[in-house]
């Protein structure tokens, strides 16, 4: 099945739901069984209690373990929960961790504050590594985990390279999946054990309910993540996976949209004078273009720049008369946003060295035009306010 009938009718049993095209939501604590017999094998049902799941939840989790190419899957409240949750589940005290350096901010500080408490060393490690990994394996460790492309910045990794190097120390290969959503990338297929994503963002795709998701290769193996996800009274609120169900539905028409504007107002970026910089792997003149190329099948609609003028001042006078482009935390929603950054807050292996105010951008559903009119009425008063 191609992936764009996979988000049309994978995890979908309308004949057992009276007919019903969308799994219901299944509002859900107690589960009654009708006999003793049946209660007391409980645990070989499919639905034993609300908060271990109910045919919403599995719906959604047989679903986007189909998308992403794999065994099994788990749903969590938001993506940091599945990423802090999935790690937890693959380290005890005592183990070493290799963290891309350009990962998820608060995958970092997870790893800074609680791992750290609980005597698991997490080590930060360039992006660009590569094969060159095996050289910072040590016989405790544990997890690599990857992030392509990375968060702020948009390096791709070399995924196939740096799991055949954990892989034969015995090592877990965690990949970060939000950026390729499952639709544009299979880390799954390229050496990863586990992938993890914030279905906030394309799969939900309407800015209006959090989700996480994990989904691994090999059941035997993994299948034990579903139980330490539960053992900590992980689980999400069924209104949440019945938006992210219908979200996924919708996928295959958004992510190609996401893609194409993108690309368009990258490449209108690069051209501007304001612009010093563009980080989207795309690009032909990208460090990571070659193996995005070679891994990806497209590209969402987030990306970075950067920007010749520091001055904040002037900065304000671009952001704070923007219509399409809105100022806030999270994206993958239909609507556009625009906020700055500064790579070098969060890394500790390797140094940003692109001067100027770095920007990220997520290009949404609106018309490309309207939104290149609006940034270049933005650029505008910021050369303006700059003089």
């Amino acid at each position: 099945m191609k992936d764009d009938s996979l988000v049309t009718h994978a995890g979908n049993a309308p004949f057992e739901n009276h007919g019903v095209i969308n799994p219901p939501v299944y509002h859900a604590s107690t589960i009654l069984f009708p006999t003793l017999a049946a209660y007391r094998n409980a645990k070989t049902a499919k639905v034993r209690y609300g908060r271990r799941g109910t045919p919403t939840s599995h719906a959604l989790e047989d679903a986007i373990a189909a998308l992403e190419g794999g065994s099994g899957a788990v749903s969590t409240p938001s993506g940091l929960s599945a990423i802090t949750a999935v790690v937890t589940a693959c380290v005890k005290m005592g183990d070493h961790i290799l963290v891309t350096d350009s990962a998820y901010q608060p995958t970092r500080h997870f790893c800074q504050t609680v791992l750290k408490k609980f005597g698991v060393e997490a080590e930060y490690y360039d992006s660009a590594i590569g094969v060159g990994i095996e050289s910072l394996i040590r016989p405790n460790t544990s997890v690599v985990f990857v992030e392509s492309p990375g968060s702020l910045t948009f390096e791709v990794q070399d995924l196939p390279a740096i799991a055949e190097a954990a892989h034969k120390a015995g090592a877990i290969v965690i990949a970060d999946n939000t950026w390729g959503a499952g639709y544009y990338y299979k880390p799954l297929a390229l050496g990863a054990d586990i992938t993890v994503q914030a279905g906030t963002k394309y799969i939900v795709g309407h800015s209006d309910a959090n989700l996480g998701v994990a989904v691994w290769k090999d059941s035997e193996k993994f299948g034990r993540i579903r139980d330490d996800v539960q053992s900590m009274g992980i689980c999400v609120g069924p209104d949440d996976l019945y938006l992210a169900l219908r979200g996924l539905r919708t996928m295959g028409v958004r992510l190609p949209r996401h893609f194409e504007s993108g690309l368009a107002i990258a490449r209108w970026l690069k051209a501007r004078p304001e612009v010093s910089h563009v980080m989207h792997p795309a690009l032909e003149d990208d460090p990571g273009h070659e193996l995005w190329k070679r891994d990806f099948t497209g590209a969402s609609g987030l990306f970075g720049f950067v920007l010749h003028e520091t001055d904040q001042t002037a900065l304000a006078a671009m952001m704070d008369g923007l219509k399409f482009h809105g100022m806030g935390a999270s994206w993958g929603g239909y609507e556009s946003l625009l906020i700055p950054t500064n790579p070098n807050s969060s890394r500790s292996a390797t140094r940003w060295e692109i001067e100027g105010q770095g920007m990220r951008i997520h290009v949404g559903l609106e018309d490309p035009e309207d939104l290149i009119a609006d940034l270049e009425a933005g650029l505008d008063r910021l050369g303006a306010a700059g003089k």
